[in-house]
């Protein structure tokens, strides 16, 4: 059995200082740490997740696109994205080889773009300098675009069986277990975290291991309401026997999320096409084309004048759409525009594309949206 004396000290003496709570835990509460990954593993051959699309044939191209798409995203919604992808890019190579406006249009929906530019940068990287191959260096994969030391490690562990892997679930575990204070964005707390992941991992089935611990905090010891009774390291968790799960681990520090407002234009021609403008390569929808912005204070048909040498005529006004970003809410006033008459127009085909639909190209999510209600509104107004 157990000593509970360090939890009611903590919970009966300190009442709430849980970094004190930490310390006395791991002076006064030995674990079994022996049996932790035994227990983890007989856990997952009867619960965890075993037909994933990507742990069908993982190799390492795969298990990549799979943790850069896994990033920030839940796992449902990756599996048609990912299925797609690699019908479309089956392998590395031919995702190097593609254009960048065929890999954003897989991506388009799935948000953070940036993510898939560095893929495909990265597969760039792979082809003409690794011959094509995924390379099974720790550092080296570190050092590809996109990849961090918790992707790099899980893209080695899940493909190769390497020694390494700690993705966001798996630091919450880690956290309730040995009830380590912080957000585990942090560089003390990270760093704590990695000793016990590094400390814990066993030497063999790391791939089911790590995809065990990944389950295990995706399904099991969730972000709120977690189910400590389903899980198999409950008897032992500094957090549960505390019954402090929600305090681990430390949340992020709390920001005002500021609010953003723009026009933008739906701009028609005779042709019934859209016009739509390529963003700068870096920044929020980096590479993608996008409907053509501008503040919220400026006269469109003004501006479709002066800088596209179009005369056009405002049709409606949308009412606003909100999107959200990480950092900051989207206001997007919506309006529709039909040219008049060209005047003087010159239209730059590195920045400018009149859309019908049928280009493959990647598009925001919220342009998205417009340009299907666009194109409803004119279906109707045609049948009318």
């Amino acid at each position: 059995m157990k000593s509970t004396v360090a939890v009611r000290y903590a919970t009966n003496t300190l009442a709430g200082p849980l970094l004190e709570f930490h310390r006395l835990n791991e002076l006064l509460m030995p674990r079994p740490l022996s049996s932790f990954s035994h227990r983890v593993l007989d856990w997952f051959e009867q619960h965890g997740r075993q037909g994933l699309p990507w742990q069908q044939n993982p190799t390492s191209y795969r298990v990549w696109v799979s943790e850069i798409m896994l990033q920030q995203t839940q796992v449902a919604m990756v599996i048609p994205y990912f299925e797609a992808f690699m019908t479309r890019f089956p392998t590395l190579r031919a995702l190097a080889d593609a254009e960048q406006d065929q890999v954003l249009a897989r991506w388009s929906g799935l948000g953070y773009y940036a993510r898939a530019r560095n893929l495909h940068r990265a597969a760039q990287i792979l082809r003409d300098d690794f011959g094509g191959r995924f390379p099974g260096d720790f550092d080296a994969v570190v050092s590809l675009p996109g990849i961090g030391r918790s992707t790099a490690g899980a893209i080695l562990s899940l493909s190769q069986g390497q020694h390494h892997a700690m993705d966001g679930n798996v630091k919450r575990v880690l956290a309730r277990f040995f009830a380590v204070p912080g957000w585990p964005g942090s560089a003390s707390v990270m760093a704590e975290l990695w000793h016990y992941a590094e400390q814990l991992t066993p030497k063999n089935r790391v791939a089911g291991y790590n995809q065990a611990m990944m389950d295990l905090g995706s399904g099991i010891c969730t972000r709120s309401r977690p189910r400590c009774n389903d899980c198999p390291l409950h008897k032992d968790c500094a957090a549960h026997v505390a019954g402090m799960q929600s305090e681990f681990p430390g949340k992020k520090p709390r920001k005002i999320v500021p609010v953003r407002e723009v026009q933008m234009l739906l701009l028609s021609n005779n042709g019934g096409e859209v016009l739509l403008q390529r963003r700068p390569p870096s920044g929020i929808w980096g590479g993608l084309l996008s409907l053509p912005e501008l503040p919220m204070d400026e006269d469109a048909a003004a501006w479709c004048r002066s800088r596209l040498g179009l005369k056009v005529v405002e049709r409606k006004r949308w009412a606003v759409l909100r999107h959200t970003f990480s950092h900051f809410h989207l206001d997007i006033s919506p309006v529709a525009l039909t040219m008049e008459s060209p005047v003087d127009c010159v239209m730059d085909g590195a920045e400018w594309l009149w859309y019908n639909g049928a280009t493959e190209a990647g598009l925001p999510a919220p342009v998205t949206r417009l340009l299907a209600r666009w194109t409803h509104n004119e279906m109707n107004a045609t049948q009318e």
